[in-house]
């Protein structure tokens, strides 16, 4: 940092305005790719997925809320944990104040994870959200959308997740984000779904870190997100 090149003000601007010619064309690309991931085909849902909330047993399609969409963030929160991923903490901590502005486009957020109803409650309140968060461990909902192993990819050590083989070292549950649809008749449709870095874009802190000199400042560390802990844990 110390060595960065300084120029001038009016080098800066020729610069600045050098990089906003990619800025834009790079908006102008993720428009494009928007427009083309809305077009894709969809696939029927034809389980009838039943999960355990807040106020009892509820159905995939309840979890609409009365709205067209559905965006399901798979927080990671393995049943032998007592806390949730702390990544997948950080993700949320994006979600809770735009749940209202989602409802209002005709959608609705909620996040699913395959752990015991009592500590999703638990952490959830030890972590002042509020957005719902039901349990899928009654049913196979993880498993479907891969993102948690199954034991007899556990056995094998290989396992599929974000459309294509690898091995299990990371752990049984993994991230991602589902998006669904529920037209006029009630039938329920999967859209999408992306996992791994297609998750940054709901991270509105990695985005104002990306604007910043040092960025997200993760080189060197044993890993990218070594140095998140959960809000609650930072000293």
């Amino acid at each position: 940092m110390e060595k960065h090149r300084v120029v001038s003000r009016e080098e800066w601007i020729e610069a600045r305005k050098d990089f906003l010619a990619k800025e834009k064309a790079f908006t102008r690309m993720r428009d494009q790719l928007s427009q083309q991931r809305r077009e894709m085909p969809w696939v029927r849902v034809d389980k009838n997925y039943v999960f355990e909330g807040p106020e009892g047993k509820v159905t995939l399609a309840e979890l609409f809320a009365g709205k067209s969409q559905l965006i399901v963030y798979h927080f990671m929160f393995d049943p032998g944990w007592e806390a949730g991923c702390k990544s997948c903490s950080f993700w949320a901590d994006n979600y809770n104040p735009i749940v209202v502005h989602l409802n209002h486009r005709d959608a609705n957020l909620v996040a699913i994870s395959r752990t015991p109803l009592e500590k999703l409650q638990a952490y959830r309140k030890r972590m002042g959200w509020s957005f719902n968060w039901v349990s899928s461990l009654g049913n196979d909902f993880n498993y479907d959308y891969h993102v948690s192993y199954t034991p007899e990819e556990i056995a094998k050590g290989e396992g599929y997740y974000n459309y294509r083989m690898g091995k299990t070292t990371m752990g049984i549950e993994r991230p991602g984000i589902s998006v669904f649809h529920k037209d006029a008749d009630g039938n329920i449709f999967h859209t999408y779904s992306t996992y791994e870095r297609g998750l940054d874009m709901l991270n509105g802190a990695y985005h104002i870190l990306d604007l910043l000199p040092k960025g997200r400042d993760e080189k060197g560390l044993k890993y990218t997100q070594e140095w998140v802990h959960r809000h609650d844990e930072y000293t």
